[in-house]
């Protein structure tokens, strides 16, 4: 609804939207059993979420629908929701070229874009016609693909009804979700039941299940309302291990496991590893690999890109895992911008310190970024002393933590995100990026540079001794934007010469790719996942970044992220 507010020029409204829907979108309850306990004064209790919103999400648990959403799509009936993954398009572009070129979803959008129709409007130009076209390329590339953070949580919630329905003894989630990819096209699930027909009755008639393709006596297949379809097979439990390691894929690797189990004399399927007639593993993963001499891959890296010859010598990385992470440092706060949506410092640390982090990080924008609130060079000074004091006065339960030397109070660190101007300079003073614990610099303008020019810029942002990381190094977000042009290995020299950290975003940047991850291991640049966080409930999509960096094999010793505040602070 908040885009049809931006449309229509409606003050206030849009932001209050959007920052309900955030509040929405990481809460870890879902909202309808929130409003079954509760009412409507507990969905007020959600941040960002006053009565006016309140009574919006009461009628859509009742009805299904809102009203005023539905007038709205009406006064203008656009496909908002694919129109606005077109990289630079907002609301108001799109109002414009529904207005005054009857564009109203990427069919019409392109068909005026080709025709030359687009750059002649005000505010357009040719630059921003060219940009409509190469996003449109690009959507068509990704087409039929979710991120993962927006799959997941469903695919989480279906698991968990399914584990409470009576009779099912075990639900997992297989397939490309299993395997931690950042897209994910369809979904599937494995489920050992007493009774496959209830289980399947109860699948296809799932909230959200808008047809239902196929229901047999062990499978079943649904579309989902989202866009997506969903699988579930009932498996015997004799044969589950094999099912899910099959089920599980990729289709490469599972290609060059049979080929071990041919040369072996045995042969694997969805069913079991067999010998002749006779079943010699079946029940777990982990035995099957090892009948096959391997030692047991973990998901995220069956890709068959080493995986196998690394199980079948027993030199399998041990891959990082949430648990290690001691603390995220990028992290942005509403310092000199408390109507922007963001929280507070200390309501950022205690939110880390829910989430057992031992420090934060706070890395407000700098002030060449205009896009929102950002700080100059007074600001981060004020900034820093702030963070001091809180640091000293910070009395929070449970804010101590256990260490060699004794025990030490959480803390918070002052940081920024600077911005890496055109000629590769930062646009702060160095004498005031050395008052912070660290600096993460990035690009976030002229993304459109040729590589020479862009490589140029970033090895001189990365040359500044004051800069310790690297933002988002590549600059793509996921379905939405590609990689500005970069040579990846000439970052990864340039970071082993400077001691440059590299940064794997959680956000839906995702960024870096896991290829690269893999290749920044192997040249020893260290890395740091961060979550990118504009509001607290955002440092959750550090899980995202984590399976990101498992899919790269990257292990605690690669990501800075994981070392204690005082051997973190000694690496910077």
């Amino acid at each position: 609804m908040a885009r049809y507010l931006y449309m229509e020029e409606v003050p206030f409204k849009p932001q209050a939207f959007e920052r309900a829907a955030e509040s929405l979108e990481s809460s870890k309850e879902d909202v309808k059993e929130i409003y079954k306990k509760g009412g409507l004064k507990a969905l007020m209790e959600i941040p960002g979420v006053g009565k006016s919103i309140a009574r919006h999400i009461e009628e859509y648990i009742k009805k299904g629908k809102i009203k005023d959403y539905e007038n709205f799509k009406k006064r203008m009936p656009l496909k908002m929701d694919e129109m606005v993954r077109v990289e630079g398009l907002g609301p108001k572009k799109i109002k414009v070229l529904y207005k005054e070129l009857g564009v109203h979803d990427l069919k019409t959008l392109e068909k005026a874009a080709k025709a030359g129709k687009v750059a002649p409007l005000f505010g357009f130009g040719e630059t921003t016609e060219k940009n409509i076209l190469q996003g449109l390329e690009f959507l068509k590339r990704d087409k039929g693909r979710f991120l993962i953070s927006e799959i997941l949580p469903i695919a989480r919630e279906v698991k968990e009804k399914m584990e409470k329905f009576k009779g099912v003894d075990k639900v997992d989630i297989a397939g490309s979700l299993r395997r931690g990819k950042e897209t994910i096209g369809d979904l599937d699930f494995l489920v050992i039941a007493e009774d496959s027909k209830r289980i399947m009755d109860f699948f296809v008639s799932l909230p959200g299940v808008e047809k239902v393709w196929g229901k047999g006596g062990t499978k079943a297949s649904v579309r989902m309302r989202y866009g997506f379809d969903m699988d579930l097979r009932v498996i015997p439990n004799k044969s589950y291990g094999a099912a899910l390691q099959y089920f599980t894929g990729s289709k490469e690797h599972n290609i060059i496991t049979r080929k071990i189990a041919i040369e072996k004399g045995l042969k694997l399927s969805e069913y079991g590893l067999f010998h002749g007639s006779k079943m010699v593993a079946s029940h777990t993963e982990e035995d099957i690999y090892k009948k096959l001499g391997m030692a047991c891959p973990p998901p995220e890296i069956r890709e068959n890109a080493g995986e196998v010859e690394a199980a079948l010598k027993n030199e399998l990385p041990k891959l990082i895992d949430l648990k290690y992470i001691k603390g995220d440092l990028h992290v942005h706060s509403n310092w000199q911008d408390t109507d922007g949506g963001k929280d507070s410092v200390e309501a950022l640390a205690k939110y880390a310190i829910s989430l057992g982090y031992e420090y934060i990080g706070i890395s407000d924008h700098t002030k060449t970024l205009k896009i929102e609130r950002s700080l100059n060079e007074k600001e981060l000074l004020e900034q820093v002393e702030y963070i001091k004091k809180l640091n000293k006065s910070f009395q929070i339960s449970n804010a101590t933590f256990g260490s060699p030397s004794g025990s030490r109070k959480f803390q918070i660190l002052a940081g920024c995100e600077a911005n890496i101007l055109k000629d590769g300079s930062i646009d702060i003073d160095d004498k005031v990026l050395e008052e912070l614990d660290y600096v993460i610099a990035g690009v976030h303008s002229f993304l459109k540079m040729e590589k020479a020019e862009m490589m140029a810029r970033i090895k001189k942002a990365m040359q500044n001794p004051n800069v310790d990381i690297l933002a988002h190094p590549t600059g793509r977000v996921v379905g939405q934007r590609d990689e500005y042009a970069v040579d990846i290995d000439e970052i990864l020299k340039i970071a082993k010469d400077t001691g440059t950290i590299l940064e794997i975003n959680s956000s839906s940047r995702l960024d870096l790719r896991d290829i690269y991850i893999r290749k920044a291991k192997n040249h020893g640049v260290k890395m740091i996942i961060n979550t990118d966080a504009h509001k607290k409930e955002q440092m959750n999509l550090m899980e995202y970044g984590i399976l990101q960096a498992r899919r790269g094999w990257a292990e605690k010793g690669d990501i800075i992220n994981t070392l204690p505040i005082e051997e973190l602070l000694r690496h910077f």
